[in-house]
């Protein structure tokens, strides 16, 4: 294939330059300017477009829904290439020997990334219990339009270890020794690193089991990882709840001292009322001082506005907002046990209070203004008012209110938040230093609440079109500098004799799709649920080890992904 008469911007932060780019064996075979079609070569006419490095995703959960959902959407038209899973010590291997266990791994995805239960048990083989026994499982069974690779969590490597008991205490000496000799075969087997977590709590306000690991379990662990050069540790912290992140950071300072490490945090704010919180220049601070120092570590951050969606069918955005009561009609396993509980005064009562007095201060419970009533499963309405408009109407307390929505409009209606600002300043920082890692979205989880795939397209739409960051230093950010973070050295880059992972996009055509919902999740019933996606941006071309993903405006079907690992 030879990709003609484009804006070569080559992932390295160069300027771009107009030429040609030819494909063979999957790899880069030429660049230059009026390169000469060969016999028979493919030739696509890529006049006003631009010609880049594919798209990486750093921070997905495709972790499971690979197996369910292989053909990625829409990431091929929104000219990803690469995918990275296992992010913040959540991982499907290594697994235990007692199913109960083993559940607790699905359960923790489940809980934590809004992903449902059922296809994990029916879609995938579950015939491993190394970490390198689900690699091998991976690479045989699953194809893929994208190239993937993945951490080995660290709640993983405990519950394999310690069974039930990784949520209760630290562990032993010669568990410690287990631990490590699982993370050892992750690593020799392909893994990207070890990631773990110091944020999260269940529905009952129970640390996740990485919270209750002592130094000297980190400190085996970090041993391990200095024997692999180009494997990262990616530390997950609390800079939306607790505000922990801070200590945590000083901690993993301390531990690392001495150890040639590279080390990925999350993260420095970027939403603005972090800022105005004065939480986001301590950080800021942190990761000035850990360059100083001449340390391995990068920060990672998010260039898209979060917006927050309330469900109760699946959600632990009622936990992590430390709004436990409504969390209790999200654990209720039936439907009419929600409804008892919606309409129950006793439990309305608790609401109300909770709401006004437990919540966080920064929690969306604070402001029923801004609360869209926008997605009703029976369309009954009404529709499109705020939460705020809707409790005055009623005469009742916003949570009344809420109840009284989804007893009207069905179990599975919706409510939104308008995206929390962004601090557009710091992002745009974060996006020329050096030592950070960009493209952070969710992909692959959270899909009643949000459609993290495609919020890619931002950082050309939001920013490139606005002249906030040049179109060469969007895409180094997307590609080369997440390559030479994640020791992906045969791709991330336009060069020749690099892999063949490209893509091709005009900026007057591309855009963030509006979501919309598409039912194809297996519900381990014989049939579907309902996710959010969008259209493709769309790409010209979406090229995956030099095999076309995205063409024509729609995908291909082929599968040319492969599981990467560092180089």
């Amino acid at each position: 294939m030879l990709i003609k008469g484009g804006i070569l911007v080559d992932g390295t932060g160069a300027d771009s330059v107009p030429g040609d780019l030819r494909v063979e064996g999957g790899r880069i075979a030429a660049l230059g300017a009026d390169l000469e079609p060969a016999p028979g070569e493919e030739v696509v006419d890529a006049s006003g477009c631009y010609v880049t490095p594919g798209l990486i995703e750093s921070h997905t959960h495709f972790d499971g829904v690979m197996w369910w959902q292989p053909d990625l959407d829409p990431l091929p038209g929104c000219g990803v290439t690469t995918i990275v899973m296992g992010n913040c010590g959540f991982a499907l291997a290594p697994t235990h020997e007692d199913p109960e266990v083993r559940a607790e791994v699905v359960k923790i995805f489940s809980f934590f990334e809004d992903i449902p239960e059922p296809p994990f048990y029916s879609n995938l083989p579950w015939n491993w219990r190394k970490w390198s026994e689900y690699k091998q499982s991976m690479v045989e069974n699953c194809a893929v339009p994208a190239n993937y690779c993945t951490f080995v969590g660290h709640i993983a490597l405990r519950l394999a270890v310690m069974g039930m008991d990784a949520w209760e205490r630290a562990a032993t000496a010669d568990e410690i020794q287990q631990i490590a000799a699982h993370l050892e075969d992750a690593l020799a087997a392909g893994a990207l690193g070890l990631s773990t977590n110091f944020l999260d709590h269940d529905g009952s306000d129970r640390p996740i089991p990485t919270m209750l690991a002592d130094d000297d379990e980190l400190i085996a662990l970090f041993k391990v990882m200095e024997r692999y050069p180009g494997a990262t540790v990616q530390v997950v912290i609390d800079t939306l709840m607790r505000f922990t992140g801070g200590d945590t950071m000083e901690r993993i300072a301390r531990l690392t001292e001495g150890l040639k490490i590279r080390v990925q945090w999350a993260g420095v704010p970027t939403l603005k009322w972090q800022k105005d919180y004065g939480l986001q220049q301590p950080f800021v601070e942190l990761h000035e001082r850990f360059a100083q120092e001449g340390r391995d570590f990068w920060t990672g951050f998010a260039h898209v506005p979060i917006t927050v969606t309330a469900s109760i069918r699946q959600s632990l955005l009622f936990a992590q907002s430390n709004e436990y009561v409504w969390h209790e009609v999200v654990t209720a396993e039936s439907d009419e046990e929600k409804l008892a509980l919606l309409a129950d005064a006793e439990w309305r009562a608790r609401a109300r209070h909770s709401w006004d007095n437990e919540s966080l201060e920064t929690s969306f419970f604070r402001a029923p203004a801004q609360m869209m009533l926008d997605n009703s499963e029976n369309e009954a309405g009404p529709m499109g008012i705020t939460l705020g408009d809707y409790a005055s109407e009623l005469g009742v307390h916003p949570s009344d209110a809420l109840a009284q929505w989804f007893i009207n409009n069905g179990l599975s209606s919706t409510v939104t938040m308008p995206p929390w600002d962004k601090d557009d300043e710091m992002v745009v920082r974060l996006i020329r230093d050096p030592l950070s890692v960009g493209n952070i979205n969710d992909s692959g989880a959270h899909g009643q609440l949000f459609c993290g795939s495609g919020d890619n397209m931002l950082l050309y739409t939001d920013y490139v079109r606005a002249g906030k960051v040049t179109m060469e230093e969007a895409v180094h950010c997307q590609t080369g500098k997440l390559a030479q973070h994640f020791g992906f050295h045969d791709r991330g880059e336009l060069a020749v004799g690099k892999r063949a992972d490209i893509a091709v996009f005009a900026l007057d055509e591309i855009e963030r799709r509006d979501k919309y919902k598409i039912s194809d999740v297996p519900d381990g019933k014989g049939g579907y649920t309902w996710r959010w996606t969008r259209d493709p941006a769309p790409m010209r071309l979406t090229l995956v080890n030099g095999v076309p993903t995205f063409a024509g405006g729609a995908a291909t079907g082929a599968m040319p992904g492969e599981f990467i690992r560092p180089l």
